[in-house]
């Protein structure tokens, strides 16, 4: 699951904050492998600031899903406290976790913190990166760079510095591109880190994997496609008709219709999304149809598949959550689906 999360803007951050952590554990029950969950500082719908207090609440609660914050954004952070903290995380999941990073996309929440600029957030981002692999070294360096001056200290007679090396020696990490030829995903692939694509119509799939093939072979570095993550909307339900009628008229349609839909046709996503639409007449019958995947176990199954088959394939479907807060049971039972009825047929397909 990709846990952004879409809540209403009218949630309190305390409920926004029981579903994520409840979430995890439904997720985790029933058997799935991660759970992803985004950080953003101003935006309505995603109200996650701090996704490292989910996870540390979620890893209480679960035992085997793999916590990744989806993404920490380096820019707005400094490394040697981002560092440590991740370290640390490493270490509470017991290694079920991954390092989500990403630049940063949305100008308002680069200006909460006095960025009016996000230019070079890419950057600053590779440099915080490049610093936190040293300090999870653990060896004493001093580092004065274009962005940030970071290090770790000199041993102390006398005195033994925590460990910052995180458990079993490394962090995975993963970048996630959204625009073709992403140069987010390129660096991912040059630096041999886990490739996400999130959804901007079935092209951006396939390019975003020929993006990160093309410079991890460029670096030496075997790729394996299974490693490719993507994200999309899915709702299951026992049959077509239930399915619509939830995505539709919950929280998926209002999450779409109130704020997808605008930041999507902003950013020239939609275009790409729906080849050949008028985007003035896009309504949620029009996603539901072409954009969502919604349907019984074997419709989505089915529309898996050859996506799937479409685009050249991945190794692992993100599924974003959605505010069914109100009535969850339909919401989880179309995620029991997913596990039960739909993943075992695409992995004997």
């Amino acid at each position: 699951m990709f846990q952004t999360p879409f809540m209403r803007p009218t949630r309190s951050p305390r409920e926004v904050f029981d579903w994520a952590v409840g979430q995890a554990e439904v997720c985790d029950r029933l058997g799935f492998t991660e759970y992803w969950i985004g950080e953003h500082a101003t935006m309505s719908y995603e109200s996650i600031p701090n996704p490292e207090l989910v996870i540390a609440a979620a890893a209480r609660g679960t035992d085997n899903i793999v916590l990744a914050p989806g993404a920490h954004l380096p820019a707005y952070h400094h490394p040697g406290t981002l560092a440590l903290q991740v370290s640390w995380l490493t270490h509470v999941t017991q290694g079920r976790y991954i390092l989500g990073v990403g630049a940063g996309a949305y100008p308002s929440d680069g200006a909460v913190r006095g960025l009016k600029d996000l230019s070079n957030n890419h950057k600053m981002m590779i440099e915080s990166i490049d610093i936190m692999q040293r300090i999870w070294q653990g060896k004493p360096f001093h580092y004065e760079g274009a962005f940030w001056k970071a290090g770790f200290p000199e041993a102390v007679d006398g005195h033994e510095w925590r460990d910052p090396r995180p458990y079993g020696g490394k962090v995975r990490l993963a970048m996630a591109g959204l625009s073709p030829n992403s140069p987010t995903l390129a660096y991912a692939g040059k630096n041999n880190y886990l490739p996400l694509s999130v959804y901007a119509g079935e092209a951006a799939i396939a390019n975003h994997w020929e993006t990160y093939e093309a410079a991890a072979k460029e670096a030496g570095h075997a790729v394996d496609r299974s490693d490719l993550r993507v994200v999309r909307d899915v709702v299951v339900a026992d049959s077509d008709a239930e399915a619509k009628k939830l995505a539709v008229e919950g929280g998926m349609g209002q999450a779409w219709l109130n704020y997808l839909l605008p930041v999507y046709k902003q950013f020239g996503l939609l275009q790409k999304m729906l080849p050949g639409h008028d985007l003035n007449d896009v309504d949620v019958d029009t996603l539901a149809e072409h954009v969502w995947i919604v349907g019984s176990p074997d419709t989505v199954t089915e529309k898996l598949a050859s996506i799937q088959e479409r685009t050249g394939g991945w190794g692992t479907t993100l599924v974003y959550g959605h505010d069914y807060t109100e009535n969850p049971g339909p919401w989880n039972h179309s995620l029991e689906l997913l596990t039960t009825e739909v993943a075992p047929k695409l992995q004997d397909a």
